[in-house]
């Protein structure tokens, strides 16, 4: 029988595999290789530490979670099916959302930097045109919406038996005409 060989990709493509079904506490040389069939030897020689291997996998759920966003940003009402498609994260992708939510952020020293490092930059400009904001007012809504929607992420990824997905659905746009409200307010009063 041919020797396998285990590439570099193998190896990241088993840690996130891992980190996805049981979070990044599994992600361990020994459970690499039992999931690759292999010996822990190749793994050691693409990853010269663990820290390293663990900066790739939240890549990846970075890529993973951006690209299922990218999905729902289309057309009017993206802003909601965004904030919708992170609560359905939470619900089919527990771990990937924890993994998400908690990834090292570098260069983060406020909630806009927050918004401008995870956000395609035209979604404030959509929002604004949308419903008639200026982008300062949009770029609250969305930081409002992203505390909001990540808080209510992260009960419901942990929440047993669960918490029903309208429940969740009806707080989040009760969350959201609540603030949209409330900067439309400050708008009038700002004029």
């Amino acid at each position: 029988m041919p020797k396998q060989t285990i590439t570099k990709e193998m190896v990241v493509d088993a840690a996130f595999q891992l980190a996805r079904e049981g979070g990044m506490e599994q992600v361990l040389v020994k459970n690499i290789a039992a999931r690759l069939g292999c010996s822990v030897q190749p793994i050691y020689s693409y990853c010269q530490n663990m820290e390293g291997l663990r900066r790739e996998v939240y890549a990846r759920v970075r890529a993973f979670v951006r690209e299922r966003f990218t999905r729902e940003e289309c057309g009017p009402g993206s802003f909601q099916a965004i904030g919708r498609a992170c609560v359905r994260l939470a619900q089919e992708e527990p771990q990937l959302f924890k993994l998400f939510i908690l990834c090292p952020r570098e260069g983060v020293a406020s909630l806009d930097d927050l918004c401008l490092s995870e956000s395609d930059p035209r979604l404030e400009g959509a929002i604004a045109g949308e419903l008639g904001l200026s982008e300062e007012a949009a770029r609250r809504l969305h930081i409002n919406m992203i505390v909001y929607t990540v808080g209510l992420g992260a009960i419901f990824s942990t929440a047993t038996p669960g918490i029903p997905a309208e429940d969740i659905f009806s707080w989040q746009s009760g969350a959201y005409e609540a603030f949209l409200t409330q900067i439309k307010g400050e708008n009038r009063h700002d004029t």
